[in-house]
């Protein structure tokens, strides 16, 4: 790929100086205030009176006064527009115990999301951008300072600006921490005079062609700018699919997302916050978000434990396919705005709670991706929020998971019958025969899956209420009506037997 160069202004406020940041590295018992500052200060006033400075010669924003951002501070989760040309492609790069993450847009500019851990100075993440033929970096986010996450900054800004096509600009909450880690880190950046801006809630990120807004941390900071709490959180939305990265979040910025965003956090899909800690991804985040697919980042015998089983309940209770970069490997998830395709290393189980039945995978393996599943996208404010009732009663069902509902067409509900549909999901590690199977509504329409149906493991099939020519991904009812009610009704499947295998219900 050759990224496109960012040539854009950047709307947001500018940084914390590196003065003031590697001061509280160098003393971290002192007490360094955190507020904004107006004023431009000389260098031996920063060093005499600790205050504010903007350097130009560090590579900060210096425009003398802090920028406000121009994007709006909430999430937009409908569009009327057409299907938006080319991909964007999300990498989850498989670095073990931490995480990392490229993101390339339709126009080729990349985002960079955390560059891995401490331990291996980025050297998994470098190589990964290496061999993708990643040339420049247009968009480097720190979702917080802790060395698990930037662990390979240093290294990757001084190959970037000095062996490859630059770094465009560094977004980071301008939270300080007291480790070598971050201070290399801010060392790499005032050497080569790369661009940093602190970055919270209500910014966005310029990326042509795709809506990237922070959605977090607040201003001010949450729990006396507890690193983790105040992670940056991103929403990256193209045509009707979204991701949502939200760093370490653990519970308290996950409540503020929640009460401040509510369901315009929806998303296609989701990064499991903090490794997939039991403090994060909680129910009420993932009622919110009500992803398709849950991406975890972390090391397969974590020291942590992550991903955590309470985590891995969580997402089975709500039965979302789950991907684990300990037992999948990288993994590559491709939109075209309407659909997101899945591609990964191994074909390791997604059902939560057996993920951990697969054999590890290293990190740094290069073997390539495959496809494994595609999900649809779909404008997530048109989706019909899924609320279990019962749920699997056999065996033979347990691996069929009710994906979406979407019971409210777009139009009138009779003049589009194939836009009201229902998405069924093979989260097992075997294809499932669904060949005699029936799916009803409380009022007693049925549907039978022809003889000879099969669900491959990780595949979904979606059943339209209209009529068309069934393929393997699609499947319609043919009924000349509407059958699933949009104030609420019950998605019944039953077994050949005649057993009630999955019961879910929608408000």
């Amino acid at each position: 790929m050759a990224p496109h160069p960012s040539g854009a202004t950047n709307p947001h406020r500018g940084a914390r100086t590196l003065d003031r940041r590697l001061m509280s590295v160098a003393a971290d018992s002192l007490e360094v205030t955190r507020r904004r500052s107006f004023a431009i200060w000389t260098l031996v006033l920063l060093v005499v009176l600790a205050g504010c400075v903007s350097v130009s010669d560090a590579g900060v924003e210096s425009s003398g006064e802090m920028q406000s951002p121009t994007a709006p501070a909430s999430p937009s989760t409908a569009t009327t527009e057409p299907p938006p040309n080319g991909t964007l492609d999300v990498h989850f790069i498989n670095v073990g115990q931490s995480v990392s993450t490229l993101i390339v847009s339709p126009a080729n500019e990349t985002v960079l999301i955390d560059s891995g851990d401490f331990t291996d100075d980025g050297e998994h993440v470098l190589q990964y951008l290496q061999r993708h033929d990643v040339e420049r970096i247009d968009h480097f986010v720190v979702s917080h300072a802790d060395a698990d996450h930037i662990g390979g900054n240093a290294a990757i800004i001084e190959y970037y600006e000095t062996e490859a096509n630059g770094i465009g600009a560094i977004y980071d909450p301008g939270i300080a921490a007291s480790t070598q880690t971050y201070a290399e880190y801010l060392d790499a950046v005032e050497r080569h005079n790369v661009t940093l801006y602190e970055t919270r809630d209500g910014d966005s990120l310029p990326v042509a062609g795709v809506d990237v807004q922070v959605l977090g941390p607040p201003d001010p900071y949450i729990e006396g700018e507890q690193r983790n709490e105040n992670s940056l959180v991103l929403r990256f939305a193209f045509g009707n699919t979204s991701f949502l990265f939200t760093g370490d979040a653990e519970d308290d910025q996950e409540a503020y997302l929640v009460d401040t965003y509510g369901e315009r956090l929806r998303s296609t899909v989701l990064k499991a916050g903090h490794h997939g800690s039991a403090s994060s991804t909680s129910g009420a985040l993932l009622d919110a978000v009500q992803p398709g697919v849950v991406v975890v980042s972390s090391a397969y015998e974590s020291r942590y434990g992550h991903p955590s089983e309470a985590t891995l309940h969580r997402l089975s209770n709500r039965s979302i396919p789950t991907y684990w970069t300990g037992t999948h490997g990288n993994v590559v998830l491709t939109s075209d705005g309407e659909q997101v395709t899945i591609q990964t290393q191994r074909d390791a189980p997604t059902d939560p709670l057996a993920i951990r039945e697969s054999a590890p995978i290293a990190p740094g393996t290069v073997d390539p991706v495959e496809p494994r599943a595609t999900i649809t996208g779909r404008d997530m404010s048109a989706t019909t929020p899924v609320a279990m009732d019962g749920g699997t009663t056999t065996k033979s069902g347990e691996s069929l998971a009710v994906a979406t509902i979407n019971a409210d067409a777009a139009g009138h509900d009779g003049e589009n019958l194939n836009d009201e549909y229902v998405v069924f999901e093979n989260t097992g590690d075997h294809a499932l025969s669904l060949g005699g199977w029936q799916v009803a509504d409380e009022a007693g329409h049925q549907y039978t899956f022809p003889e000879g149906t099969t669900l491959a493991s990780g595949a979904s099939v979606t059943l339209h209420t209209g009529s068309g020519t069934d393929t393997e991904t699609d499947r319609y009812w043919g009924s000349a009506q509407p059958i699933w009610n949009n104030g609420g009704d019950t998605v019944i499947v039953t077994n050949a037997d005649g057993e009630v295998v999955r019961r879910v219900t929608y408000p």
